[in-house]
């Protein structure tokens, strides 16, 4: 069973670095991602990663956010620089049933509770 356990939440200034974590309960040969849901909004996609290495971002986190992945440890992480105030979310990590990364969320069966990310101005 995948059990996937976010860390590294908090509350920064707009501007500051947070970096995120999921460690899962075994090897994750499949894609992984970051997602994240503000209140009243749906929830996105921020950024994932193949098994390959192959990385994607949301055009709204381009440029600020790193997604990569350390498969000795069975850890995800999220490096999050510049953060802004409209980053202000439940961020989740995720695991795909595939090891091709979609832009599905169903793709995903594995979810964590999720960490907050709270940006002041």
């Amino acid at each position: 069973q995948v059990r996937p356990v976010e860390s590294g939440g908090g509350s920064v200034q707009a501007g500051g670095s947070l970096r995120l974590s999921c460690t899962t309960s075994g090897y994750i040969m499949n894609c992984m991602g970051w997602f994240r849901q503000a209140p009243g909004k749906e929830r996105e996609r921020v950024a994932s990663i193949d098994m390959k290495g192959m990385t994607s971002y949301a055009d709204s986190v381009k440029g600020r956010f790193t997604i990569s992945q350390d498969n000795a440890k069975n850890t995800l992480y999220l490096q999050m620089n510049s953060l802004k105030p409209e980053d202000t979310a439940m961020y989740y990590c995720a695991v795909s049933a595939w090891p091709q990364c979609t832009s599905s969320q169903g793709a995903y069966h594995y979810w964590g509770q999720g960490t907050q990310v709270t940006v002041s101005s």
